[in-house]
């Protein structure tokens, strides 16, 4: 299968560089195909899962956890390397790069996101040990050490052969989604355990009670800290923040069922979340769900409007709550996109502002976690997952398509019908 990503990345000059350096810099090449047992619509997949049903309701046994991050450098020289690993395909030359690489720089080239699923991963563990859950948890990077491939790997000399993924993104779309799928498949060639370790992944979990409890928590605790600096909550607009994507991308995103909704699934599960959030912790309260991260060239069209032309529209407001519901942790679009730049904006403004915290170690958000993982162990029924929203509970298994991204095309994929 041949793919634009394939036919534009040459990794001759960065793998001399990571040669010399003696650090891996380079996340596996894209898989050349999957793996299908014999009569399987799913590949690498339980045999549960194999057949593809929307929800999975036979029990299945695990061995362990793969949990999956985006990953983010950890020092000024893992900078470049690390962003050329997410835009590989596209063409960007370092100098472009270089713009970017300065919200890290400002951080001593440090990204807060493998910290924090260090702790994740550790929360995680104790969940489950408490739960009575004997699941060891593996932890792997799309885009920096420790990378998927290297995880599988460690996982495989263990012993490990049936695996549960849990992708840090709660949302449907190509970039939370479909290509922690892409890179799962790209994984297990990678590491040689294609055909060895089965990969079955948690359902979206944007819906789940436990992902949305911390930004009830922090919604309800951000307009009393409004009111005691003295601004009524008729004063006070919430912003929910998500990363916009490219819009023919949220168009495709949540399995067609969105087709008639602008922004597809990926801003109609977001809204749901929204609104769930508003109507347990501010009623009446005024918001909006607006974008930010925008990359890309002008000429494309990205999910708008963007938090800082949200914040200069506002009108009869004093106050602004930024709540970044489409993020896990305290990702860099966080610390610099909402912590730096948006407040930044509601300074010069004149308004009061206040962002409030993301799920990261909530133990609401780890127990959600473990759920999800302990309804599939067991088999659980749809009408008894925990769910609360009209939108779930989401899919187990990718429906054929789901998530594309026209502009690359189709590269393999697992934990999903194919394409």
């Amino acid at each position: 299968m041949s793919t634009e990503s394939e036919q534009q990345y040459d990794p001759s000059a960065e793998a001399v560089e990571s040669a010399a350096s003696g650090r891996r810099e380079l996340k596996p090449p894209k898989a050349s195909g999957v793996h299908l047992e014999q009569g399987a619509k799913v590949p690498s997949a339980s045999p549960a899962a194999q057949s593809g049903p929307e929800h999975v309701v036979e029990p299945v046994a695990y061995d362990a956890i793969l949990l999956s991050g985006f990953g983010g450098p950890e020092g000024q020289d893992d900078v470049l390397p690390f962003l050329r690993n997410v835009t590989r395909g596209r063409g960007i030359s370092d100098e472009r790069l270089e713009e970017v690489a300065h919200h890290y720089r400002r951080f001593g080239g440090v990204s807060p996101i493998n910290d924090q699923n260090r702790l994740l991963r550790q929360g995680l563990k104790a969940a489950l040990a408490e739960a009575g859950l004997d699941l060891p948890v593996y932890w792997g990077n799309r885009n920096w050490a420790p990378y998927l491939d290297e995880a599988l790997e460690s996982a495989a000399g263990d012993g490990i052969r049936r695996m549960i993924a849990i992708p840090t993104s709660a949302y449907s779309s190509y970039s939370s989604c479909r290509q922690y799928r892409e890179d799962w498949a790209d994984a297990l060639e990678a590491s040689g355990t294609q055909g060895i370790i089965q990969i079955d992944k948690v359902r979206q979990f944007f819906s789940h009670p436990g992902f949305i409890q911390p930004f009830i928590e922090g919604v309800r605790d951000g307009i009393a800290a409004a009111a005691q600096a003295g601004h009524d909550a008729s004063n006070v607009e919430v912003l929910f923040s998500t990363h916009s994507i490219p819009t023919q991308d949220a168009e495709l995103s949540g399995a067609g069922l969105f087709t008639d909704v602008d922004g597809g699934g990926y801003a109609a599960q977001h809204l749901a979340v929204a609104e769930e959030v508003m109507a347990a912790a501010a009623p009446g309260v005024s918001w909006q769900l607006v974008y930010q991260s925008r990359s890309g060239p002008p000429s494309q069209p990205w999910l708008e409007p963007d938090i800082n032309d949200a914040l200069e529209a506002l009108e009869h407001r004093s106050a602004v709550l930024i709540v970044p519901l489409g993020f896990v942790s305290d990702h860099m679009e966080v610390i610099w996109d909402l912590d730096t730049e948006a407040i930044e904006t509601a300074d010069r403004l004149g308004l009061w502002s206040l962002r409030t915290a993301t799920p990261g170690t909530h133990p609401a958000f780890v127990g959600a976690l473990v759920d999800l993982v302990q309804e599939r162990i067991v088999g659980r029924p749809v009408e008894a997952r925990a769910n609360a929203t009209t939108l779930g509970p989401w899919f187990d298994v990718c429906r054929p398509g789901c998530c594309a991204n026209k502009r690359l095309g189709f590269s393999p994929a697992i934990a999903g019908l194919q394409p």
